[in-house]
């Protein structure tokens, strides 16, 4: 059976609309749920998951994982997992145990996703952030799987693109 797949685009003028999105994601989150973001350096990955980990209610500073690879966060809904793999080949990402993560309880963020693109869940949303300059940004995001997909054609019926 061919899995569903369903992409929509946010145009984020403004940091609060980033900020709109990723509540959005929050607020329809689930155990289990897996964010995969990509973008350019600077692009607003760890502003989008700090947004999203407020929304489910972590208290307290999210930074950056970018060394520690993983930091794991106790959200008042939903355990919250941010990974960072920039620095990690697949192989060492391999050996991480992520499946603990991915189809845990919690819900994962991982920035530099399409590095470790094969170790993901066939389910999963993936969301491309463009810098436009400024506080501007093009969110691509692309639902595989009928959860995810779903996401997308909801985010298309409220005007995602406006």
């Amino acid at each position: 059976m061919e899995q569903r797949v369903s992409k929509a685009a946010w145009s984020a003028y403004t940091e609060q609309d980033t900020v709109a999105l990723a509540r959005q994601l929050a607020a329809w989150a689930g155990p289990g749920s897996l964010l995969a973001l990509d973008g350019d350096l600077g692009a607003g990955k760890t502003r989008f998951s700090q947004a999203f980990a407020e929304a489910i209610g972590v208290k307290g500073i999210v930074n950056s994982p970018t060394f520690t690879i993983i930091k794991e966060y106790d959200g008042e809904t939903l355990p919250f997992y941010h990974m960072d793999v920039y620095r990690l080949s697949l192989e060492e990402a391999d050996e991480l145990g992520l499946d603990d993560y991915f189809y845990g309880n919690g819900v994962t963020i991982v920035e530099w996703a399409s590095l470790i693109a094969e170790l993901l869940p066939d389910e999963r949303l993936e969301l491309y952030i463009e810098n436009l300059g400024g506080e501007s940004r093009r969110i691509g995001l692309t639902g595989f799987g009928e959860r995810y997909a779903g996401w997308c054609e909801a985010l298309n019926e409220i005007g995602a693109d406006r």
